[in-house]
């Protein structure tokens, strides 16, 4: 398993408040310096990194000169506000002396609760790996209220992980890993070096609790670790302040904890396609994108005879053959009116005919699950 994640090409690392903070005393500039150029190293070596950091509320509790975690909203909300902007600027300068661009992605729970958001949200940040940028994402912590807030930034990982298909979330920490009890009370704890995100006896053993300045503790982390893994991630949970810890990670080396997944991230979105969706509408296809289909090739809208229904940018489809039958169902990307407009039409007359072009296909391969390849004209 372990050279399963030194494979990883897409990876999300989260870093938490206390090791951002240096445990509250102010952004700890070294820190972020250091996981910049280990971030700067793995980018070199070919792989996408999308950063989650948390550290807005404690940086900005320190420059406010508050030493305890408030509880109303309001001041939570003011104290992010005030850390963000240094937050933010530490990160730029950290990744600019590796040549490398970063970007601000806010976040609200909503954002990935809704479909068109979610899209939005998934299309913007491959877009930004694919360019060689370095997404630096943080919860919307300003305009927060407690029915849209994710709760904690080791959430935040897992979602990011299932919405942009990542391979591995790596969660810093200030532990080394998850313990069989809190090795802080107890002496005989051993640290766990491997095991299924799934089995439910991690969560009884996670001991350690959240502090003053973080928000989680290592149960929300276990937590992350099979949400992510029902999307087919790994995820390792190690001490950040171990030397070059995600190159390490990154080579194989058995650091902190590996909670691994039973499948793959492609397979698992597909799975959830396959069973979980019920479908909005469907989409007529012509014998010649049946076969495209069955070849594992995306839905370009020139292979589209008919639209069924009204649905939403971001529902869910069903791709049907001329007879009626179904061969596929995904995540459409142009809401039903739209669809029929550039239905027949080659991909490069979609932004004349709506005046604007959002993807090239209708239903990226991705984004698709093929459930019948039997079928005529589809080989």
């Amino acid at each position: 398993m372990r050279a399963r994640i030194s494979h990883s090409r897409r990876i999300v690392v989260k870093v938490g408040s206390a090791l951002v903070t240096n445990n509250g005393t102010g952004l700890d500039r070294e820190a972020l310096q250091n996981w910049a150029r280990q971030i700067a190293a793995l980018r070199a070596d070919g792989r996408e990194v999308a950063l989650v950091s948390s550290g807005a509320i404690a940086a900005g509790m320190q420059r406010l000169g508050w030493t305890t975690r408030p509880h109303e909203v309001h001041q939570l909300q003011a104290a992010a506000a005030v850390g963000q902007m240094g937050l933010v600027q530490a990160y730029e300068g950290a990744f600019s002396e590796h040549g490398l661009q970063t970007a601000q992605i806010l976040l609200t729970h909503e954002d990935l609760a809704d479909r068109e958001r979610y899209l939005n949200a998934r299309s913007t940040l491959t877009t930004l790996l694919e360019l060689g940028v370095v997404p630096i994402i943080n919860e919307n912590d300003t305009v927060i209220t407690e029915e849209i807030k994710f709760g904690d930034n080791d959430t935040l990982g897992a979602l990011i992980a299932n919405l942009i298909e990542a391979d591995t979330l790596v969660i810093l920490t200030d532990q080394s890993g998850l313990f069989t009890a809190d090795p802080r009370k107890d002496s005989t704890a051993r640290l766990v070096s491997e095991g299924q995100a799934e089995d439910p006896s991690f969560e009884g053993m996670a001991g350690g609790s959240a502090s003053q300045i973080s928000k989680g503790g290592m149960a929300t982390k276990v937590r992350a670790a099979r949400r992510a893994a029902r999307s087919g991630a790994h995820t390792v949970i190690a001490s950040g302040r171990e030397a070059d810890v995600l190159v390490r990670l990154l080579a194989g080396e058995p650091v902190g904890s590996l909670l691994h997944a039973a499948s793959t991230p492609l397979q698992a979105r597909k799975q959830w396609l396959a069973d979980h969706l019920q479908v909005a509408g469907s989409l007529i296809l012509d014998d010649g994108a049946c076969r495209a289909l069955a070849q594992g090739r995306s839905l370009l809208p020139v292979g589209v005879h008919s639209v069924i229904g009204d649905f939403a940018r971001g529902e869910v489809v069903s791709c049907l053959s001329l007879a009626g039958k179904e061969l596929a169902r995904g995540l459409v990307n142009y809401p039903a009116s739209e669809c029929r407009r550039i239905a027949g039409r080659p991909s490069a007359q979609i932004e004349a005919l709506l005046g604007y072009v959002d993807e090239a296909e209708l239903i990226h391969r991705n984004n698709m699950v093929v459930l019948d390849k039997s079928v005529p004209g589809a080989g």
